[in-house]
C-alpha cells in the first residue's frame, strides 16, 4: 500500500498543467478534432494497463479529461503523480 501525499508533496510533484481537485489530480487536454482525443485516450489506456493504475478518462468533442486517484488508499499517492508524469512524457514525445 502506498502512503497518501500531503498537499505540499502533491504541489511539488504535480507536472505542469495538472491541478488537485479534492482527492484527485486532474488535467484537461485540448485537441483539434474528436479522433485525436480518442487516440490520446487510447494511449493513456495503454499506459494505465502497463502500470496497472487506471484513471478516469472523459472524452469530449475537442477535449480529454484525465482524473487520477488511488482508490484503495483513499487519495493521492506517488502512483498518481508518477502516472501523470508518464502521460506527460508520452504526450510530448
Amino acid at each position: 500500500m502506498a502512503d497518501l501525499l500531503s498537499d505540499d508533496e502533491i504541489d511539488d510533484q504535480l507536472p505542469s498543467g495538472w491541478t488537485q481537485e479534492g482527492d484527485e489530480i486532474v488535467r484537461q487536454y485540448g485537441f483539434s478534432d474528436y479522433l485525436r482525443g480518442v487516440n490520446f485516450a487510447q494511449m493513456v489506456g495503454e499506459i494505465a494497463e502497463a502500470q496497472f493504475h487506471h484513471p478516469e478518462i472523459i472524452i469530449r468533442y475537442e477535449e480529454v479529461e484525465i482524473r487520477l486517484t488511488s482508490h484503495e488508499e483513499g487519495g493521492i499517492t506517488d502512483k498518481d503523480t508518477e502516472m501523470a508524469e508518464l502521460i506527460e512524457s508520452e504526450k510530448n514525445a
